[in-house]
């Protein structure tokens, strides 16, 4: 799956010379949590939240709220912003932009085709891209099966449940341990007992099942 499959398109934006206030009223009016710092279309920074809280004067200050607040008006987007930005194109696999994401330690990528901001990717993205693949919601059975880790095996398991009439909506293979790996299988259909005792006749182990009514 690719990042332009899930990011979020014409994000909100901040001007680097806009004031923090105006930052942080862009972020309270439409409930995120960082903005793309840009100039013209081109992306400068990146502005969040904890940037803002830590740009903030101190409970601790003797400053008086009046003072701390008319501080923190005259401070500048520029001032305050994480740059250069790390960014990603959107032709991009989610996988990379989760890796750049836990590497950085940052919770958004902006999404850059040339020199110009086309949307944002952020963690919940990557969360909701996880629990589709998964197919964690979607009507039917969910299996988890440990399988022996060899050649032809993945082959047996499908053509089990092909045998039985059953279509496999999602499919996630983890390696476990030694010579075992754990398969999740999402199967369209909610009467699997048949399709399970075959499986254990194979050699698998059904290690637990979830079935969606809706």
């Amino acid at each position: 799956m690719f990042v332009k499959q899930r990011m979020t398109a014409n994000p909100y934006t901040v001007a680097p010379d806009r004031s923090i206030p105006d930052a942080q009223s862009v972020m309270d009016e439409h409930g995120v949590r960082h903005l793309p710092v840009v100039e013209g279309s081109r992306v400068v920074g990146v502005i969040s939240r904890n940037d803002i809280a830590a740009a903030s004067p101190s409970k601790a200050t003797t400053l008086s709220a009046q003072e701390a607040t008319y501080l923190i008006s005259k401070l500048k987007v520029a001032k305050v912003m994480s740059c250069p930005p790390v960014v990603i194109a959107p032709d991009a696999l989610l996988e990379e932009a989760a890796t750049i994401m836990r590497d950085a330690k940052i919770e958004m990528l902006p999404v850059v085709s040339g020199d110009e901001l086309v949307g944002v990717i952020t963690e919940s993205d990557l969360l909701d891209a996880f629990i589709d693949i998964l197919g964690f919601r979607d009507h039917g059975t969910r299996l988890t099966i440990e399988a022996k880790d060899e050649p032809g095996g993945l082959s047996r398991l499908t053509g089990i449940t092909a045998a039985h009439q059953a279509n496999i909506q999602h499919l996630a293979v983890h390696r476990g341990n030694l010579d075992t790996s754990v398969v999740v299988v999402g199967l369209n259909s909610r009467n699997t007992e048949a399709i399970e005792a075959d499986l254990a006749a194979a050699g698998m182990r059904i290690i637990a099942r979830r079935i969606n009514a809706d």
